[in-house]
């Protein structure tokens, strides 16, 4: 099948990574696939080649307004709309035009937001009409990823596991010019945590440690922090390269511990199968907190690593708020858990695949 997904960037970088990852996971499965991206540079590092059509499968169009480009090539079975984000206005004309001349409209979905929350199981796969306009009596379908069976599943690729067994994480590490010998690490990817600067200092106030700072928000608050005269102690920092998304895998991979933000990354964590610590996107109402909570009850995650959540996130302010690597590892257990549970469901992309082929 012809699938479009359109993207609009909006910022931190998940918006991108769950669509490419989305587009090429269709693309190894033998579908066809299109991505209308509007700032689609991020993708010149994150996935080499891709903007040239060096990836089988995939045709990225850079999405601007007006349309520059002559849109050719067959029309698309499958239209989503990655996190609600409305097609080009070519597009939603040229569909007008096609159903009048009684062609058959594309199954169209809304890709909403990732969410362990109760209304996720409720609105997965309903209709949602259009009831006015040139497209009055066309149909989208919500599709909500998820964490249990009765949601869209998450993105994983058929080839993880295989990938996971024959990764050599101290060649890796080395070959990132990273620290390889026997200390813990962390890998930080987040926004500005208010909890930061205390994690950091505590931390490297208690043992020797390595902490892998990835490049962007994360690198760029670290540095704001030394400049107001952040002691990091026996807390070594490492800056990290710009990384592919596979390469972000392996960073993942090779960590004891992963701070990671927003969706594309926490779902890369989960398969990790390693302790690690969400930064959920802040809202200015708070609505991020219920949220979070829901994740942690669905997570089955022990108390502390809820009081750690909640203190990385701003929810609660404690005096001390890193628990130390020895209660770390105790995590451990839960990662897998929640890696073993998730992996006996139906993943995105082929659920996807199920649904759309039903409804045509």
């Amino acid at each position: 099948m012809q699938w479009d997904i359109f993207c609009r960037v909006i910022d931190n970088l998940g918006d991108i990574g769950v669509c490419w990852r989305l587009c090429a996971g269709l693309a190894a499965r033998q579908q066809r696939v299109r991505l209308w991206i509007d700032v689609p540079d991020d993708l010149d590092w994150m996935v080499p080649g891709a903007r040239e059509g060096h990836i089988p499968g995939v045709e990225v169009i850079h999405w601007t307004e007006p349309l520059k480009v002559a849109h050719a090539g067959p029309a698309a079975d499958v239209w989503i709309e990655a996190f609600g984000c409305d097609p080009a206005q070519e597009c939603l004309d040229e569909l007008a035009l096609r159903v009048r001349q009684g062609a058959a409209a594309p199954v169209w979905l809304n890709l909403e937001y990732m969410s362990a929350e109760a209304y996720v199981e409720r609105c997965h796969r309903l209709p949602s009409p259009i009831m006015t306009g040139p497209l009055q009596g066309l149909t989208k379908w919500f599709f909500y990823p998820g964490f249990t069976p009765r949601t869209g599943g998450l993105l994983r690729e058929t080839d993880l596991p295989a990938r996971q067994s024959a990764f050599d994480a101290p060649a890796w590490l080395a070959s990132q010019s990273l620290p390889v010998g026997g200390l813990p690490r962390a890998s930080l990817f987040c926004y500005e945590p208010p909890a930061l600067r205390a994690v950091l200092q505590e931390a490297g106030a208690q043992a020797p440690s390595d902490w892998l700072v990835t490049t962007g928000r994360a690198a760029d608050a670290v540095a704001a922090e030394r400049g107001r005269g952040l002691d990091t102690g026996l807390a070594r920092l490492h800056t990290v390269p710009r990384l592919t998304q596979h390469d972000y895998d392996h960073l993942l991979w090779s960590c004891d511990l992963n701070f990671v933000r927003g969706e594309d990354s926490l779902v890369r964590a989960l398969w990790a199968g390693k302790p690690f610590v969400w930064h959920i996107y802040p809202q200015h109402d708070n609505a991020h907190h219920a949220k979070l909570e829901a994740f942690l009850d669905w997570l089955a995650a022990p108390p502390s690593l809820r009081d750690f959540h909640r203190a990385w996130n701003g929810v609660t302010r404690p005096g001390t708020v890193w628990p130390g690597w020895d209660v770390v590892n105790t995590w451990q257990p839960c990662a897998l858990s929640a890696r073993q549970r998730l992996q006996a469901q139906p993943d995105l992309i082929g659920q996807l695949i199920g649904f759309v082929t039903g409804k045509r």
